[in-house]
């Protein structure tokens, strides 16, 4: 399948850098690029190059009325969206978002014709006690309660060891070939097309790292985070992604 590349810009930009940073990017063939940007950037975002698609980064499980603040899997497509992250490790641990929350947030997306890209991983305290495949089970297991087994299909899934999170550390090749295989084995065993489900490695994704990283089996592309604010970075991340080209 085609490997996806999602920049996650978090809560950065501003006008003029944005500008600056998509004049900077062009489409890698062979490889799916997406930005996920901040909600107030996503009219200027709409004027990126050609070839590269267009994310937010959070949904309201709500389709409409008295959310002050939300925003709507609908608006999202009004601006051209097709992704949208739900469940990344911020919302969960400063946002208290549960597990139900991502699924219905995943569900909303869904039925308004966003691809979610759904994020799991575990901590590094969880890591530690051995505990990984019981959060990630716990995680996905509540998604595909809200959505069912033939709709969590149309989704795309992302492995972000919350440790490794913006700490310049990733994970060791055989930890994440290891968590992406069983993400995979998983799906299978709950009834879903797993042939169809893409899983992205998030997690401290570099340029001097990332050939290393796709090279990984089960792993079908990256969310990026910081490496996506530098145009040149997130290029060669790109390229990485296409085999190095």
């Amino acid at each position: 399948m085609t490997r996806l590349v999602a920049g996650n810009w978090k809560m950065n930009g501003s006008l003029a850098a944005n500008r600056d940073l998509l004049d900077g990017l062009v489409s890698v063939p062979g490889v799916e690029m997406a930005v996920c940007v901040p909600y107030p950037y996503l009219a200027q975002a709409r004027q990126r190059p050609d070839g590269i698609v267009l994310g937010a980064q959070d949904v309201s499980e709500y389709a409409a009325g008295a959310y002050t603040g939300e925003v709507s899997a609908a608006m999202l497509l009004e601006f051209g969206c097709r992704y949208v992250i739900v469940g990344h490790s911020e919302r969960r641990a400063l946002f208290g978002e549960g597990d139900v929350m991502v699924g219905r947030k995943a569900l909303a997306a869904l039925h308004a014709g966003l691809v979610p890209i759904v994020c799991v991983g575990e901590t590094l305290a969880e890591r530690d006690e051995a505990r990984v495949m019981e959060v990630i089970d716990r995680q996905l297991g509540a998604v595909r309660e809200v959505l069912g087994a033939a709709a969590m299909s149309g989704v795309v899934l992302a492995y972000e060891p919350v440790w490794a999170i913006g700490s310049g550390r990733s994970a060791s090749v055989a930890q994440i070939a290891e968590v992406h295989g069983a993400i995979r084995a998983w799906l299978d065993g709950h009834g879903v097309s797993a042939g169809a489900v893409r899983i992205l490695y998030g997690g401290s994704v570099k340029p001097d790292n990332a050939l290393e990283l796709f090279d990984v089996p089960h792993v079908d592309g990256g969310l990026i985070g910081g490496a996506s604010l530098a145009a040149a970075d997130f290029m060669a991340i790109c390229r990485a992604a296409a085999g190095g080209v």
